[in-house]
Formats: C-alpha cells, structure tokens, sequence
C-alpha cells in the first residue's frame, strides 16, 4: 500500500490506516479474539499505520494493539496513541508532571520504551494556544517518551492554531464527504508547513457505508445511541454532527454514486485519500471482513471529476448547513 510521510517528524503512515476505537469500547462489544483477527487482517492488508488511545476501553485497545505487535515482530508499524480524556477536561490539566505520567502509562499498555507518534485527545480549545503546553510536549521528545506529537481536533480554528506550532507532527481532524470544510483552509496550510493530517470518522460512524435506515437501533453501549446530541463528548463524534434521519437519508444518496466496483465505505475513503495534504485516514473496522475492505480502497482508480462535482453537490443541498458553522 502506498505510503505517505509526516513532514515534519519523517514518519511514515500507509494511506489507510486502522482506527481503533472500536476495539476498546463505545461501539458495542468486541472480544479480544475478533479485535486481534481485525488487526492481523489489517497488517496483512498492507496497514502499516494503527490509531489507538488512553481512554479506549481505559487502555484496552492499547493493550491489545501490543498483544498483536509483540506477536509479529516481523511487521512494522507506527503506532499513534493519545491522552488528556481520563481527567476532567479542564486546562490546568494540561501540564508537563501529567503528560509524563499519562504517556508513560501508555508506554506500558504498549510494551514500548517511547511512543512512536502522541497526540492530545481533543483538549479544552485554549490548550492550543498555550506555550507551557508545547514546551512541555518538547520535553516528553528530548526525554525520549516520545518520538514525536500531534493533535487532535474538533474545529478547523482549533487545527490551525496547532498547525502554527513549529515542532506539532500531525493533526487528527474529522473529514469524509459530510464534513467537508478541512479542505479550505486546514488541508492547505498544512502541506505548507508539513504537518501530516489524519483524517478521522471517515464514514461518518457508519452513516457513509449506506447499511443504515432510519429504523436501525443501535446498542445502548454504543455512542450513536449514547451521544447522538453530545451527552457524553463532542456532537461531531457521532455521525460527523448530522441528524441521524437527514443522515441516512444524504447517505442513500452518496451509496448511489459509488462507481462500478465500489462499496459506498470504500467510495468514502477514496474520496479522503484523494484530496491533496491527506497523510492517513483511520476507518475502524469490527471484523477482518471491514478491515480488508477498508484497505482495498487504496488500490481502487481515482474518483472521476463527474463523481466528485456529485459528492460536492450532495454536500451543498444536504448537509453544509448543518456542520459549518459548529465545527
């Protein structure tokens, strides 16, 4: 699979890569045997590049990623984690004595003496203008806790406060078709200053592979029952902000526009990895079947301008108006 750099770290990162959240928790129930066969398929399907966090399942997900990596020394892959979810998201939180503790604490669920790539979880907005923050990122870098450091974002002013920081890696930001304003101001200044850019919650939390009607019920465990308004963390988590109803509705739409060959999910990730300043997109995936799906996707042509004029239009009458102005 085609593989893309971090500019600013040297890091690579395959073009699809593999979310998991879902392997932790908030997204019903996954034993560790499925979460294991999910990985294998997706490292066997050529993903050299697993997004994980602290607060997954409170460190299950990253557990079970080192049960998998300490079992296949023969593979190599950059493994990204992140913190700051586990304590009250406030901004005094955000000092040198908790990153330590936080990233060492990951660095044991992973089995590994320094982080490959940490990124702070989506932190209170004014955390991304602090200096202190920063410095106390490069200190985990010069202590050798970590390799590099990103972020992770809920708004596009959010991302481009980081971007701004001279030594931020990465930054993890919703994109996928129902979520389209990254791609004015965000996508371009970072490949100016050559930050890579991780594209989240690439199918919308399942809305974009067209599997869903307006009666589909999801598990009380999971976050598109729990979260639909924000109840428990940002509205943009769950179905990239859109009401559910509007959602499948735009989303029977989008299937339709999948051209010969195409799932709606993978029409979806193509249409991420094709837009310009895309490092990786991290699609979850629940069983090896969706995880080698997902990595197919790389190998399929690119969209044509007629497909993507179609997904613009769509854009326009159905969801901009919902999204733009929160996020």
């Amino acid at each position: 699979m085609e593989e893309r750099e971090f500019g600013r770290s040297g890091q690579h990162a395959s073009v699809i890569g593999l979310g998991t959240w879902q392997l932790g928790a908030d997204w019903g129930e996954v034993s560790e045997r499925d979460a294991l066969a999910v990985l294998e398929t997706a490292a066997e399907s050529g993903v050299t590049f697993f997004d994980t966090a602290d607060v997954y399942g409170d460190g299950r997900s990253e557990e079970i990623i080192a049960t998998f990596v300490q079992s296949r020394p023969d593979l190599h892959v950059e493994i990204a984690t992140k913190m700051g979810r586990r304590v009250e998201q406030i901004p005094e939180n955000y000092v040198l004595d908790n990153f330590r503790a936080w990233s060492d604490r990951s660095r044991c669920n992973l089995g590994v003496d320094r982080l490959d790539l940490v990124q702070l979880h989506c932190p209170p907005t004014p955390v991304y203008s602090s200096d202190a923050v920063y410095d106390a990122l490069d200190t985990l870098v010069e202590e050798e806790r970590v390799a590099a450091y990103g972020v992770s974002v809920e708004t596009c002013e959010e991302a481009l406060t980081a971007i701004a920081r001279p030594n931020v890696a990465s930054v993890q930001i919703i994109l996928n078709p129902f979520r389209m304003k990254p791609l004015r101001q965000v996508l371009p200044a970072a490949r100016e200053a050559g930050v890579g850019i991780i594209a989240r919650v690439p199918l919308a939390s399942g809305l974009l592979s067209g599997k869903y009607t307006k009666d589909t019920v999801f598990a009380a465990d999971d976050h598109r029952t729990y979260n639909r308004q924000g109840e428990s963390f940002d509205q943009g988590e769950t179905f990239s902000g859109v009401d559910f109803v509007t959602g499948v509705e735009a989303a029977a739409e989008f299937s339709a526009l999948a051209p010969e060959g195409f799932t709606p999910a993978q029409l979806a990730l193509r249409w991420i990895i094709q837009q310009p300043g895309v490092t990786t997109v991290i699609p979850g995936a629940r069983s090896p079947e969706q995880a080698r799906a997902n990595a197919a996707a790389a190998k399929l042509p690119e969209l044509t301008a007629q497909t993507l004029e179609a997904i613009d239009d769509l854009y326009e009458r159905r969801i901009k108006d919902q999204v733009e102005s929160r996020w």
